[in-house]
């Protein structure tokens, strides 16, 4: 079938180039506490480029505090206490499940404050750093904002002026006030968004507009000055410190009364909390050292929601599925304007019972992705149905609705085949291989399945780099040179990538290796499995598992050519070095990135983990002597701790 993209297609690839130019632009500003564009602008730049590309990179970006989010202008300090995240209670039936198993004498109860996480060191007394959370262990070093924020003493003294000697760290949360917010922020967002980004601005401007409240703290030299939870609160308060207020509870039920009260005059308070945390007692610094403590909770408060009119629906298409989208008249939601939510899939619909013209209730679920979850009964307005599209906009085949998906069936739409090389090159990560040169690729016929990409030369891609009046010195081209050179590099890869990166519907690396873990570690292995034995591993439902089946039926000539023209080679499975092995690494490595050692593995027939649990083998750390969370649950549970010299023994 003959097929080259129009003007539409060419245009939304452009209107999503330039989108995310300007959301990264404009989000980066603003974090630096210069924003250039009012919050209902960036507002709706965001919405456009969900609509368009709703698998955009940025999307898991913005906003987060990891490692690759610190602000390169400060410096990198590690933490004395653990900054992890905390187990959740969304509603009184979770928490009550929790309580079961952490039956307390009595429950202290703090506010769930919605800032920035901060941490003070304190040697002798004296303020030495203050470090944002980060990724929990290390974080940037923004003292000297810090000093200008309320409730941040440089010295610790008691009531009769005393210095207080303590040595250790003091975790609080920084918080914009509803007063300061009105008065002087009232572009913003919100409160946290606000103090999230004068905390960290270059030249500090904005901290003296900001408040710290402490809810923790630990000694690290000599005997701790309080001896329980409450002591603790105590003892910050009389340093100087504001406090997190402190309630106790007797029972589960009380907590959840508590809550109650709180959820209905929390807006009369001077700032932000989404909820409890409740915790026992006694002070346990053994759990304090999970990144994910279970001796405490954080019970959330309900979701913001909102009751709007649905106007529209329209459809996102990626690759062979189509996705509904609401259109409905804005509405504000934690501090944003929303007006555009997903409805997931047809099945979603009819059970949600939504019309055009429905009076529909919109949630932001984790207070970030909003949601439609459900209508208004007794809404009495005019309505209409929802029309779904019955041809593919491609190729024009009839779509299939089979209930949890909407989707084009013709295994040679180009929508469905160019969706696929892109999902490849992500997959196997063929860095230099750009989104631009595969559409141009494609349009041209050069490429038009997988194992087209390593027929390509230097000839075919050289003109895709130069003008026309260059091409005398097409085979000079730097950027095609690197693009076969990365497709060269990445001609071996690990069962899993090799089967993800056929594009299957909801079927991820991760999927496939929960299958190779369970013993299907080979291709033939999984050719010849049916859907009730996938269904058999834990983690695989029913349609999953017959997603699985389909697809690489769907897909079996291909994989086959690339494997018997040796285009490609599958490394590790049942034969690999480090068959039956799991590695964790962290912190830094001298050798290597840690994605290439994860793809060692992976090559080696071993599998990879982002934390340390009970059945992993080896944890690979070039500092296997230190105090980290990390190497200490690994003690814990006798899993072997390893450098990264050992490490590259096991591959020989």
């Amino acid at each position: 079938m003959d097929f080259l993209f129009g003007d539409d297609e060419l245009d939304k690839a452009k209107r999503i180039g330039e989108l995310s130019k300007l959301v990264k632009k404009y989000q980066d500003s603003y974090y630096n506490g210069e924003a250039e564009i009012s919050d209902f602008e960036f507002d709706k730049l965001w919405d456009e480029l969900r609509s368009l590309d709703p698998e955009n990179a940025l999307f898991k970006k913005v906003g987060a505090d990891g490692k690759d989010s610190f602000d390169g202008s400060f410096p990198k300090a590690k933490h004395r206490m653990m900054m992890g995240s905390q187990e959740k209670a969304s509603n009184p039936e979770e928490f009550l499940k929790w309580a079961e198993t952490h039956d307390y004498d009595e429950y202290l109860v703090e506010f769930k404050l919605d800032g920035a996480s901060l941490e003070l060191q304190y040697d002798g007394g004296i303020l030495v750093r203050a470090i944002t959370r980060g990724d929990g262990e290390v974080g940037d070093d923004i003292t000297g904002n810090a000093r200008k924020m309320d409730g941040v003493p440089a010295a610790l003294f008691d009531s009769d002026g005393v210095k207080i000697g303590f040595t250790g760290a003091v975790r609080g949360e920084v918080i914009m006030t509803h007063d300061v917010h009105d008065r002087l922020y009232s572009d913003k967002a919100n409160c946290r968004n606000a103090a999230n980004g004068l905390m960290k601005r270059k030249d500090g401007g904005g901290s003296e507009n900001l408040k710290l409240i402490t809810y923790d703290a630990l000694c690290t030299d000599g005997e701790p000055p309080f001896s329980d939870e409450e002591g603790k609160i105590d003892w910050l308060g009389k340093c100087g410190f504001n406090v997190v207020p402190l309630v106790i509870k007797k029972s589960p039920q009380e907590v959840i009364d508590y809550r109650a009260d709180v959820d209905s005059r929390r807006s009369g308070l001077e700032y932000d909390i989404d909820g409890l945390v409740v915790k026992e007692r006694k002070i346990d610094l053994e759990d304090a050292r999970r990144a994910r403590p279970d001796r405490q909770i954080a019970f959330k408060f309900n979701l913001e929601e909102a009751t709007t009119i649905l106007r529209d629906v329209e459809w996102s298409e990626s690759g062979a599925t189509y996705t509904p989208v609401g259109i409905f008249d804005e509405v504000q939601l934690n501090g944003t304007t929303v007006k555009r939510a997903s409805l997931a899939n047809p099945d979603t619909m009819r059970k949600l019972g939504v019309k055009i013209g429905s009076k529909v209730i919109v949630v932001k679920r984790g207070e970030i992705i909003p949601k439609i979850m459900g209508i208004v009964s007794d809404y009495d307005g005019e309505t209409r149905e929802i029309t779904l599209p019955k041809k593919c906009s491609a190729c024009g085949s009839d779509l299939v609705d089979d209930g949890s998906r909407l989707y084009c069936p013709s295994k040679a739409c180009p929508k469905r085949i160019l969706h696929q090389l892109q999902k490849w090159i992500s997959v196997v990560d063929i860095r230099d291989f750009g989104d631009t040169l595969i559409r141009s690729l494609f349009a041209d016929k050069r490429v038009q399945s997988i194992s087209d990409l390593y027929s390509l030369d230097l000839d075919t891609l050289a003109p895709y780099f130069l003008d026309a009046d260059s091409l005398e010195k097409k085979k000079d081209s730097l950027g095609a040179k690197k693009v076969l050179e990365s497709i060269q590099k990445h001609r071996k890869m690990s069962l899993a990538v090799f089967v993800a990166g056929f594009d299957i519907e909801g079927i991820g690396e991760t999927v496939v290796q929960k299958l190779v873990d369970a013993g299907y570690n080979s291709l033939q292995k999984l050719f010849d499995a049916s859907a009730a034995d996938f269904a058999a591993v834990y983690g695989f439902a029913e349609i999953m598992a017959e997603t699985m089946v389909n697809g690489l039926l769907d897909n079996k000539d291909e994989m086959l050519k690339l494997l018997d023209g040796r285009l490609v080679e599958i490394t590790g499975g049942a034969e690999g070095k480090l068959s039956g092995s799991s590695f964790c690494f962290t912190g830094e490595l001298k050798t290597m990135k840690r994605a290439d050692a994860e793809a060692l593995v992976k090559e080696n027939g071993g599998s990879c983990k982002s934390s340390v649990t009970k059945d992993l083998t080896y944890l690979v750390t070039n500092d296997t002597s230190s105090g980290s969370s990390k190497n200490q649950k690994a003690a814990k549970y006798g899993v072997s701790i390893i450098n990264e010299e050992e490490f590259l023994k096991l591959m020989d």
